[in-house]
């Protein structure tokens, strides 16, 4: 299949005037490796709230998890529910035994 080409002298004309070539305005280059704007790069709050005292051993999480699919019988449900729900009681746990 064959391609249009059009190149940098291309006419734009307007309707009911003359034909009077213009070139087209190139866009000013930009970097592909530009550094973001610095209201990216700062933390958000909600990254700077998370309790430090919570965190728990990634084998305990896995431990629980499997022990909740454990009790279902080895059946149905998934394994990143049983995942969040692990974390999310190891991590209450450890809040409450900080407090």
């Amino acid at each position: 299949m064959a391609r249009k080409h059009k190149s940098d002298t291309d006419m734009v004309l307007s309707a009911g005037t003359a034909a009077v070539p213009r070139r087209k305005t190139a866009m000013a280059a930009r970097s592909k490796h530009s550094a973001p704007p610095a209201e990216v790069l700062a933390p958000s709050p909600i990254e700077t709230q998370v309790p430090t005292a919570a965190s728990v051993d990634r084998d305990e999480i896995a431990r629980l998890a499997y022990a909740y699919w454990e009790a279902r019988g080895y059946r149905g449900g998934s394994s990143e529910e049983d995942w969040l729900r692990a974390e999310h009681d190891l991590k209450a746990r450890a809040m409450a035994a900080t407090a």
